[in-house]
C-alpha cells in the first residue's frame, strides 16, 4: 500500500534534500573521516561513505569526484595545525619556554581527545603507505616539528639551552607528547585518577627543561 503524504515523511525528506552544499559536504566529511579512521582508506568504499553519510553514491561524487580529493579535504578539515601553533607562537616571540612547550602539548592532548579520529587517520595514512600519507605528514607533523627544532635552535643560539641537537630534542619532547596520546586513544589505557592531562603536562615540560637548560 503506498502511503501518501504523513507531514513527518515529506517535511524530513524536503528538508535533507534542501541541505546546503556546505552543510552537505561537512556530512560526508565526518562520515568518511569515521570510516577511514576504523577500516583505513584502502578498506572504505565510497558505497559505505554515501551509506553512513545518509546520501547516494552520486552525492558523494558531485561533491567529491575521487576518494582521493575527499581524503585531502579530510585532511584540510582536521589538521588545523596554525589553531596548534597559535599559541606558542605568542609565546616564543615572549622567549618563554615553558609555555611554548605546555601550550604545544596541551593543545595536541586537547585535540586528539576531542576528535579520536584524527590520530587513527594519521596512523592508517602512513602504514597503508599511499601518497596522501605525504599530504598528512607535511600538513600536521612536519610543521609542528619545525616549528619547536626552530625554537630550540634559536634558545641554543641565545645560550639559554645548552648546545643540544634542535632536531633530535624536539622529536624527544614531542614523543611524550605523542605516547600518552597512542596509549590513550589507541589502547584505552587510563592515567591514575592523580595524573591529570595538566598535571601529565607539566611533567613533560619540567623534564624537558631540566635536561635543555644550562646548568
Amino acid at each position: 500500500m503506498k502511503v501518501k503524504g504523513g507531514p513527518g515523511v515529506g517535511r524530513d525528506a524536503g528538508a535533507k534534500a534542501r541541505l546546503p552544499g556546505p552543510e552537505r559536504r561537512h556530512q560526508i566529511i565526518e562520515a568518511a573521516a569515521d570510516l577511514f579512521a576504523r577500516n583505513g582508506f584502502r578498506g572504505t568504499t565510497t558505497r559505505e561513505v554515501a551509506a553512513a553519510a545518509g546520501v547516494s553514491e552520486a552525492v558523494v561524487f558531485k561533491h567529491f569526484p575521487t576518494k582521493e580529493e575527499l581524503y585531502a579535504a579530510i585532511i584540510e578539515a582536521k589538521a588545523r595545525t596554525q589553531e596548534v601553533l597559535g599559541g606558542a607562537l605568542a609565546a616564543a616571540t615572549r622567549e618563554d619556554d615553558a609555555a611554548v612547550l605546555r601550550t604545544l602539548a596541551r593543545e595536541m592532548i586537547a585535540r586528539m581527545q576531542a576528535d579520536p579520529t584524527l590520530m587513527r587517520l594519521l596512523l592508517f595514512s602512513a602504514l597503508e603507505g599511499h601518497s596522501l600519507s605525504e599530504i598528512f605528514f607535511r600538513s600536521r607533523v612536519l610543521q609542528v616539528d619545525e616549528f619547536l627544532c626552530g625554537y630550540i635552535s634559536q634558545r641554543v643560539a641565545a645560550g639559554a639551552f645548552r648546545p643540544v641537537d634542535p632536531g633530535l630534542a624536539a622529536w624527544n619532547f614531542m614523543g611524550m607528547v605523542v605516547h600518552r596520546i597512542l596509549l590513550r586513544e589507541l589502547f584505552g589505557q587510563r592515567s591514575p585518577s592523580d595524573a591529570t592531562p595538566e598535571r601529565a603536562v607539566e611533567e613533560m615540560v619540567s623534564i624537558f627543561l631540566e635536561g635543555v637548560r644550562r646548568a
